[in-house]
């Protein structure tokens, strides 16, 4: 069985990882979602585990959470913007929201100091968060730093009694060079998805946790510790979902370590124009063979653009896809529609993002 690596950025075979790790296609429950999201209907989000028990709350209108943590360690780039609109998406529906910033992890996995990690988490990440729409003056939302969430380090301790090294070692692949801080933390990350579920947090609930499939060893962890800790906490066992990651610009894997590859939040709309137009297309190698052949969607990076992020309405996107397969539009043409949308977006997202900085500094205040 191949090891997942949630620290790596290697591609990922998402018919494999369903396959191996027992991931069900979220295709499966899409239809019993009385308004699924963009991402949910477009098959962004390909796979699920045990989503059957938020559809349910959904539908009794009970109570549900929803985890997602950022890591301030690095630039936000369009990638994550799908995080931030599956939040916003659940914020509507009447979640929980619980946003822990992996302070801990940054330090111990990417060497970030705890003061740097506030700054990046205030001035990036949440500042962003609500620039694309997300509601933190909203009584359902919690935000915290995971060194200074009392409740998350004290349940990780004492959750870390079921837990020995020959299980994190086959888990993470971690060796004897990997530092002891880094050991400890992918017990936070299952204390930060478990402690919504404390009675001090109103008690036992289903809660989804929304990742890339890179994260899965973190969820399969939490999910047996669930299960391990039943009788002492009477967890739900939580349940996740996987998206499909964006393709970087050049092809590949979009990195913030590798700015060639991504658009940040923060460039400029003239910046994330000029690179939408450096984007890798699924074209033709002539303009004949691209009106006999058509294009190929599936491999262009502009098409994605579109697909997860600029284009809202099904059938205008359906349109684009028509004449792209059919040859009715050349990659330029469909390149220079595609940057009209990112600088629209960008130049909002701008505006925003000003507004939102004042907000953004209140948001830990508490």
């Amino acid at each position: 069985m191949n090891l997942i690596d949630p620290w790596s950025s290697a591609l990922v075979d998402y018919e494999k990882l369903i396959q191996q790790f027992g991931i069900k296609p979220f295709q499966d429950v899409l239809g019993d979602i009385e308004d699924p999201s963009l991402l949910m209907r477009r098959g962004i989000i390909f796979g699920h585990r045990d989503f059957g028990r938020i559809v349910k709350a959904l539908q009794e209108k009970t109570p549900f959470a929803v985890v997602t943590g950022m890591m301030p360690s690095g630039r936000m780039h369009i990638g994550h913007k799908m995080i931030v609109d599956q939040i916003i998406w659940y914020q509507k529906m009447g979640a929980e929201v619980y946003i822990p910033i992996a302070d801990m992890e940054a330090y111990s996995a990417r060497g970030v100091e705890f003061e740097e990690s506030r700054k990046i988490a205030l001035e990036e990440y949440i500042t962003n968060y609500i620039a694309l729409g997300l509601d933190f003056s909203s009584k359902n939302i919690t935000t915290y730093l995971q060194s200074e969430n009392q409740d998350v380090n004290h349940l990780a301790y004492q959750l870390g009694r079921r837990v020995n090294w020959n299980e994190m070692k086959a888990i993470y692949g971690f060796n004897g060079s990997t530092n002891l801080s880094h050991l400890y933390v992918p017990l936070i990350q299952v204390a930060d998805i478990l402690h919504p579920q404390l009675e001090s947090y109103g008690g036992p609930k289903p809660t989804v946790v929304p990742v890339g499939p890179d994260q899965d060893p973190h969820i399969r962890l939490t999910r047996d510790l669930a299960e391990r800790f039943k009788n002492q906490f009477h967890f739900v066992t939580p349940s996740s979902t996987y998206h499909r990651f964006i393709t970087g610009l050049t092809g590949g894997k979009m990195s913030s370590s590798k700015a060639k590859t991504a658009i940040f939040l923060s460039d400029s709309p003239e910046e994330a124009e000029k690179k939408l137009k450096t984007a890798k297309t699924g074209g033709r190698e002539s303009r004949e063979e691209q009106e006999k052949l058509g294009g190929v969607p599936s491999e262009c990076v502009v098409y994605e653009m579109l697909l997860y992020h600029l284009v809202d309405d099904d059938q205008e996107l359906a349109e684009i896809y028509k004449q792209c397969i059919q040859g009715q539009i050349q990659c330029g043409e469909c390149k220079m529609q595609a940057a009209v949308k990112v600088r629209e977006l960008f130049e909002q997202l701008e505006r925003k993002r000003e507004q939102a900085r004042d907000e953004a500094l209140k948001v830990l205040e508490g």
